[in-house]
């Protein structure tokens, strides 16, 4: 059974050495440079950053970065965000990101940080699996492309 769970010291080096299989490394950063960035986000206040290992028991497979955005000049509503999604190059192909993601927007809907009314998501335009298990959780594009990347949005109201 898949579930999320914090970043802690315990677990902090098993999740920085997960890493995608080589030809993927372009659809996602490191999980180093994920966790740094929750950190900065974090201390400049630019957004909650919700860093969890996945894990089906007690094995870590990937790893999962979620956001919660406030309300500001550039966006004038509450959003959380799929900031990065991976599972290791030894565990891929046994349904673990669908589950993963499955279980985020669980977590999502009972807004631990706040209420909001969409959750957003990008991902590499080549990168079709993604796409496939976004599309199939109800993430439309939304025709914007943010770093290169097309992002996706699910309303959460309806859920």
């Amino acid at each position: 059974m898949v579930e999320l769970r914090k970043i802690t010291f315990d677990n902090f080096d098993e999740c920085i050495k997960l890493e995608p299989k080589e030809e993927q490394k372009s659809y996602v950063a490191s999980n180093i440079r994920s966790l740094a960035e929750a950190y900065v986000a974090l201390t400049n206040n630019d957004c909650i950053p919700m860093p969890y290992a996945i894990y089906d028991n007690d094995i870590m497979v990937g790893f999962i970065m979620l956001s919660y955005n406030e309300a500001d000049e550039s966006n004038d509503e509450n959003t959380y965000w799929v900031c990065r999604l991976m599972i290791d190059k030894g565990y891929q192909g046994k349904g673990y990101s669908k589950e993963a993601m499955v279980k985020a927007l669980e977590l999502i809907k009972t807004f631990p940080h706040g209420k909001a009314s969409e959750v957003y998501l990008s991902y590499e335009p080549e990168n079709e699996v993604a796409k496939a298990i976004y599309t199939s959780l109800g993430f439309v594009e939304t025709g914007e492309i943010q770093d290169g990347e097309l992002v996706a949005k699910l309303a959460l109201q309806n859920q």
